[in-house]
């Protein structure tokens, strides 16, 4: 028999999408463009290559849950550069843990969080709506109760953390938040992150802070959680952050991030994972190593990011909501009804985009807050780019 608790996930947003798009084929003679998925497609920096054949002798090795010291050393020296962190602030051995990619980390990390009951009854976990789907996995299965914050427009497209009821609060065990937001590329300045520090201190909940877009922005560097920590100067109780490669180093293949924060919990994450969390190859762990040492690539990353970000303004105006995102890689677009203009996009134009419903969960009083959204990535080189863009606009 299946777990019971799977009946009450909600279909995967891509398995939603083939559902809707696949039945139907795109106009012939046009090359799908597929911006649905938040895959990377720049180039990887060649230390990666260089660094995995070098080191290829460690694959006949099985890899330490906590990975080397070398890793832990380099993302310790990563964080302290790029948010201005107290060197002392980080021990590494007890305040960092490699993860192979965040998406099964975050949604593992719940088993920690999540006790049986939090005062009167199941433990809530609050998430943003819109979210990364992944949150709702990790509530449902570790038997929480997603409660869904509205990040919308009003809100700045960020959950507005002084409307939650005092009575959901004192049962929170987890809370995450991403920043930048995915999909809307909302970023919470340092204000906002120590009043989600605080609130999670002062309710005893584990603040969860997906970061992993960190590295992609616009004009200013995104802060951070461990950041808000620091500022308060309380050490990192109750808070973990989580970063990836993927996006920063354009290695979403390498399958390669990692955990920080409160050195409990992550002593605690360490002990669970070693019974079934994946492990990162050493090689693997040596290219990261690598990679969080070099800053150079990743601003010339962020350049052609910018780049598109400049095309899509000069092209779409002030039609459909547009904003300049302040972090990540993806358009929010108003369109009025987000499945018509996907299945409009593909059936017409061969472009292929997420409508915003799928990552967001209906509302009885106010309906689903992506409904009216798609969502585009802006992953492709320029030209590619610019031809969805056109396209897009051809057909909305």
């Amino acid at each position: 028999m299946l777990n019971p608790r799977f009946s009450t996930l909600t279909a995967y947003p891509f398995d939603r999408l083939r559902a809707l798009l696949d039945p139907v084929a795109p106009p012939a003679g046009l090359e799908p463009l597929v911006l649905s998925v938040g895959e990377p497609r720049h180039p990887p920096p060649s230390i990666v290559a260089e660094t995995l054949n070098a080191q290829a002798g460690l694959w006949g090795r099985y890899p330490p849950v906590e990975g080397t010291a070398d890793f832990r050393q380099a993302v310790a020296e990563w964080l302290v550069r790029r948010y201005e962190l107290p060197a002392e602030e980080f021990e590494p051995a007890e305040s960092i843990l490699p993860v192979a990619g965040t998406r099964e980390a975050l949604y593992l990390i719940a088993a920690v969080a999540l006790p049986r009951r939090k005062t009167s009854g199941a433990p809530l976990v609050l998430m943003p709506n819109p979210f990364y789907q992944v949150y709702q996995g990790a509530a449902l299965m570790h038997g929480g109760t997603p409660i869904y914050l509205a990040a919308s427009r009003a809100s700045g497209h960020m959950p507005d953390l002084s409307s939650i009821p005092a009575a959901t609060l004192a049962r929170t065990a987890l809370m995450y938040l991403c920043s930048p937001a995915n999909p809307q590329g909302a970023v919470a300045d340092l204000a906002y992150l120590r009043q989600a520090v605080t609130l999670a201190r002062d309710h005893d909940f584990v603040l969860v802070v997906d970061e992993c877009y960190a590295e992609i922005y616009d004009r200013a560097p995104p802060p951070g959680a461990l950041q808000a920590c620091a500022s308060l100067g309380e050490g990192l109780a109750n808070v973990v952050v989580f970063h990836s490669l993927s996006k920063r180093s354009s290695v979403p293949g390498l399958r390669s991030g990692f955990v920080a924060g409160d050195p409990a919990l992550i002593a605690a994450f360490r002990r669970l994972r070693s019974f079934g969390g994946a492990t990162v190859g050493l090689p693997i762990l040596a290219a990261s190593a690598a990679l969080w040492r070099d800053d150079a690539h990743v601003e010339a990353n962020r350049r052609l990011y910018q780049a598109k970000l400049d095309l899509a303004e000069g092209l779409i105006g002030d039609r459909f909501g547009f904003y300049r995102p302040p972090g990540g890689f993806f358009l929010w677009l108003e369109v009025g009804d987000g499945e018509r203009a996907a299945l409009a996009l593909w059936t017409q134009a061969a472009v292929r985009v997420l409508p915003g419903a799928y990552l967001a969960q209906t509302d009885e009083n106010k309906g689903n807050p992506g409904a009216g959204y798609i969502r585009m990535a802006l992953i492709d080189p320029l030209d590619a780019t610019e031809d969805a863009l056109r396209r897009l606009l051809s057909v909305l």
